[in-house]
């Protein structure tokens, strides 16, 4: 019988048998040990529950719901059945290396508040290249709000937090559950609510930790557009930004999701959003203007030279 965990992972999945099993495999060959695998099937999957049985490993658990409730439900489940003191978050369709939550845990024995979020850099993977995220960690006083919405370059951001990237105290995870229902942001969303607790600090490993696939051919949460739930969202979390971040986050993340209804309307109403609510700098309206009036495609391949990534000629 394995001994206690002191962490436990959480890993959400669904009609994915072949990653799933990829996911827990990367979580079991952790340096770190001491851990059990919590993987909550997120409603009647029975291919999913037929090859994590072939894992073989005690320290898995299989928790299958009674019908779906998409991924924040499942990790919020996750969190709730957690043992261990420590709860870390992998999607099903990432890998973690080898030494991810030994180095983690030796950051949180190092924190100054009591209840610290750490998170590590991340490789993120397509078929055309390797690109290691976020590409710069916050300043020390910088807005979190800030460090993940405010550009400093027209074609991409440089703060990030990516949810496999995240370990924080199961009591943490349980205080602030992930919000259920929404579709996308769900890990700024997160951060951002945790951090405004006083015993709550975010950390980042400097190095990378995590593989983040990104398959092109795949779908994926992060690609689909729902840029009316996320302005709703948004609003109804105003109080989460400064309003650098505020204007930021509108007139890039979210114009990025609304900019293929080709709309005027709906670029007057982001510019407005932005514009009363927010504080937007100069490099905001430049970001905004090419979202708006560049192709995707062009705008993607235009990204790629920037940062010295091969061009999808698609």
């Amino acid at each position: 019988m394995f001994s206690a965990p002191d962490v436990s992972v959480v890993i959400p999945t669904r009609n994915r048998p072949d990653l799933a099993v990829r996911a827990v495999r990367s979580a079991l060959a952790q340096t770190h040990e001491a851990l059990e695998v919590v993987v909550v099937v997120d409603g009647p999957d029975p291919d999913t529950r037929a090859n994590l049985a072939a894992v073989g490993d005690e320290r898995l658990r299989v928790i299958e719901l009674a019908r779906p409730g998409k991924a924040p439900n499942a990790r919020n489940v996750g969190a709730g059945n957690a043992r261990g003191r420590w709860t870390a978050l992998l999607d099903d369709d990432d890998e973690w290396l080898p030494t991810k939550l030994e180095r983690q845990l030796e950051l949180a024995a190092a924190a100054n508040r009591p209840s610290p979020v750490v998170a590590s850099r991340m490789i993120s993977r397509t078929p055309r290249a390797d690109t290691v995220l976020p590409r710069r960690l916050p300043a020390p006083g910088e807005p979190l709000s800030e460090y993940f919405t405010v550009r400093r370059g027209l074609f991409h951001g440089d703060g990030f937090i990516q949810t496999s990237t995240i370990l924080a105290p199961t009591e943490l995870l349980r205080r602030v559950p992930f919000t259920v229902g929404l579709r996308r942001q769900q890990e700024l969303d997160w951060a951002l609510r945790a951090v405004r607790h006083d015993d709550v600090e975010l950390l980042y490993a400097d190095e990378a930790l995590v593989l983040w696939h990104q398959d092109e051919d795949r779908d994926r949460i992060s690609l689909a557009n729902p840029w009316q739930d996320q302005l709703a969202w948004l609003r109804g979390n105003r109080d989460l930004f400064t309003p650098r971040a505020y204007a930021a986050f509108t007139m890039s993340v979210l114009s990025s999701m609304a900019a293929p209804t080709r709309s005027t309307r709906v670029f007057r109403e982001l510019l407005a959003e932005a514009r009363t609510h927010g504080r937007p700098g100069a490099l905001d309206y430049l970001t905004f203007v090419q979202i708006w009036t560049l192709p995707p495609g062009l705008r993607a391949q235009v990204r790629d030279l920037v940062m010295g990534r091969p061009v999808d000629a698609r």
